[in-house]
């Protein structure tokens, strides 16, 4: 992602299809926080987006348990998908606490992130900070070419710099923005995959989008598949509008399926079934 203009991510939102996406991810958050439900059980909503986002997150890193043994289960340390349930568990329960601090210190952020899905199960040195030079990284999904710890230093400050001085960008445009770039830097040893994912989380909720946090993209994704989901990023990572538009458009669908889980939740509620 290049950072020369003085607002990059203006221009995505002109690429073609991006308004789209963008119009229609808005329509259907705001039809949710129309629902009747949202008016006097909204932390009820909150609370089983943020499990069901863990889900969906956690899926994509291998570890795909269905949700009624999250619900179940009060040991996560034993096992590695155990332990990424647990990671994706605990990141979504943390991102709601950093969405002031992410304005301002994204990199902080992002080392509280990895700090968190680690959990003390990688040694103190190596977490909460980005690769050094020969370290290996732990990220089963993604096998991208893995840029040097030099160049992800140098994008990593772009990042924050864009993050700090704001956009005139669309909230998913950001998001995705940020998720992709993530994905494509894999700055930590570990758990980049969940902590792109819960950074993407923090955009979508700090930008205002969904202030209350009941529309998980991280569902969306896991709905769609491990397939779709490595198709869209290869087009982030290509850097061509094409590729770039049809990732910031998979994200939006991601969102927008997020939203139909929490509709469900709403009427499940309605109904006195939830």
């Amino acid at each position: 992602m290049s950072t020369n203009s003085p607002d990059p991510l203006a221009a995505l939102g002109g690429l073609p299809g991006v308004a789209d996406a963008v119009d229609s991810v808005r329509e259907a958050v705001d039809r949710v926080y129309g629902h009747r439900v949202m008016r006097r059980r909204s932390n009820e909503v909150t609370s089983e987006a943020a499990l069901r986002g863990a889900r969906g997150s956690a899926a994509l890193s291998g570890a795909d348990w269905a949700l009624e043994e999250l619900r179940r289960r009060t040991d996560f340390g034993s096992g590695e998908e155990a332990r990424t349930v647990g990671a994706a568990l605990r990141l979504t329960a943390e991102a709601g606490q950093l969405l002031s601090v992410w304005r301002h210190s994204p990199l902080r952020v992002l080392a509280r992130l990895h700090l968190v899905a680690e959990g003390g199960a990688a040694p103190a040195e190596a977490v909460g900070r980005p690769r050094l030079a020969g370290e290996e990284v732990h990220e089963p999904l993604i096998d991208a070419p893995l840029p040097g710890a030099e160049e992800v230093a140098g994008r990593l400050e772009g990042l924050s710099r864009l993050v700090v001085a704001g956009s005139s960008a669309p909230a998913l445009v950001m998001a995705a923005a940020v998720h992709g770039e993530l994905l494509a830097l894999r700055p930590f040893s570990s758990a980049n995959g969940l902590v792109a994912r819960a950074a993407e989380r923090i955009v979508l909720v700090g930008s205002g989008l969904d202030p209350k946090s009941i529309c998980p993209a991280e569902v969306g994704h896991a709905e769609l598949g491990r397939a779709a989901y490595l198709k869209a990023f290869e087009g982030y990572l290509s850097g061509t509008p094409e590729g770039v538009s049809a990732w910031i458009a998979h994200c939006g669908r991601a969102v927008e399926l997020g939203v139909r889980e929490s509709t469900a939740v709403c009427e499940a509620l309605q109904r006195g079934a939830a």
